[in-house]
């Protein structure tokens, strides 16, 4: 007779389930709408400020059209992998566009971008190899290193001393790849990439920048961290995902010829997953076009980003290492984080928890995310409800 040893262990995971019993469970939350600066959840408009439709272009009519022209003349699926029959001209044609946009030679285009970090990360690097890991790296690169024969090495965050104490321990004649964000999903704070360098030519390392959260906010015309800082040739992976501020779904890596060549070959979550719908190819391109074509598009995101983090600074929020448009907003305790997020939706503002482990354990905070569309009206009014609610909580 069975005795259902996985569903047992399953249903002693009850954490959620303590969560809505207390009221206060945020996740899930159904929208009923478009993906904008204000949606619609349980029938009522509310102030999005959790999402990372950084350039603001989830809806706009341009990417709209461009999905359905696609549709209308390739279909929904490409109905198999890129290694076989999945590959579009459209894909080749994204891939050639973004390896332009980033500055290197060629680019291929994976499903989503977990599945970039997954398959790259863990592809490179063979027995007696070195991974270096910031210890904030997005968990997509953790999963990467975990399927990796290469030894992970963790590295305190954007600590250089804790990065070449790494990377002594390293041995001369492996290959030594440092990976970090190039902005921190949960932080907004920015790798020190110059620093980074000097050490990867110092200990002959090579370095792969996730660009997840940096395209289109960081660089010339949104063209990420490495053209930020004027280093595009000293890094050697970009990797980048579309789900940000290119407004569909997806993610690409790009590099040298021979890297891509071999990522191309080797790279198990690219070769043995369906490729990525025409839909989606074709509202990237055309986001790509558009950010291009339009910097008043970034510059205002940023004018709004800095004057939402002042505005916070100015009430006393700790927003730690902030210079972005994510602003981490700290509670430094999940089950008040918790309860912010529920008393807000209420009232009128989206914003989502960040709890372990995602953050240490002590950092718990509410991600405050700004788009190019929203408006300074808009922030004033989050920003309003969202101090009343840290008082009311007890927080400051």
């Amino acid at each position: 007779m069975k005795t259902h040893i996985l569903k047992n262990r399953c249903a002693q995971y009850t954490a959620p389930q303590v969560a809505r019993q207390k009221g206060i469970y945020p996740y899930y939350k159904p929208i009923s709408s478009e993906q904008s600066t204000v949606v619609k959840i349980d029938g009522k408009d509310v102030l999005m400020f959790g999402s990372n439709s950084y350039l603001g272009l989830s809806n706009d009519p341009r990417l709209k059209e461009a999905a359905k022209a696609a549709v209308d003349k390739y279909g929904t699926s490409c109905s198999g992998s890129r290694f076989l029959n999945g590959t579009l001209d459209i894909h080749v044609e994204l891939e050639e566009k973004l390896a332009r946009l980033v500055g290197k030679e060629e680019a291929v285009c994976f499903s989503t971008g977990f599945q970039v970090n997954l398959g790259v990360v863990s592809a490179l690097c063979g027995r007696g190899d070195y991974l270096l890991l910031d210890k904030l790296d997005h968990a997509s690169i953790i999963e990467g290193s975990r399927l990796s024969l290469g030894e992970p090495l963790r590295y305190a965050h954007n600590d250089m001393a804790s990065l070449e104490m790494r990377l002594r321990q390293c041995r001369p004649e492996s290959v030594k790849l440092i990976v970090t964000d190039g902005v921190f999903s949960m932080e907004g704070d920015i790798a020190p990439l110059p620093e980074i360098v000097s050490l990867a030519e110092k200990y002959d390392a090579d370095i792969m920048v996730d660009d997840a959260h940096a395209l289109g906010v960081l660089g010339n015309q949104g063209r990420g961290t490495a053209d930020y800082f004027g280093l595009t040739d000293k890094v050697d992976l970009i990797m980048g995902t579309f789900s940000k501020s290119f407004g569909s779904l997806g993610g690409f890596i790009a590099a040298d010829a021979d890297t891509i060549n071999y990522l191309k070959h080797n790279a198990r979550s690219l070769i043995f997953s369906a490729s990525m719908p025409p839909s989606n190819v074709a509202a990237v391109s055309k986001a790509i076009d558009i950010m291009l074509a339009e910097p008043e598009r970034i510059q205002h995101l940023w004018d709004v980003s800095n004057y939402a983090r002042q505005q916070f600074k100015d009430r006393g929020f700790d927003t730690g290492r902030s210079e972005t448009p994510i602003i981490p907003l700290f509670v430094r305790n999940s089950e008040k984080a918790f309860w912010l997020c529920t008393h807000l939706l209420e009232d009128g503002v989206f914003v989502t928890p960040v709890i372990a482990p995602a953050v240490p354990e002590n950092d718990a905070l509410i991600r405050f995310a700004l788009m190019a569309t929203h408006t300074f009206g808009q922030v004033d009014e989050a920003v309003a409800k969202i101090d009343r609610a840290f008082k009311l909580a007890g927080i400051h």
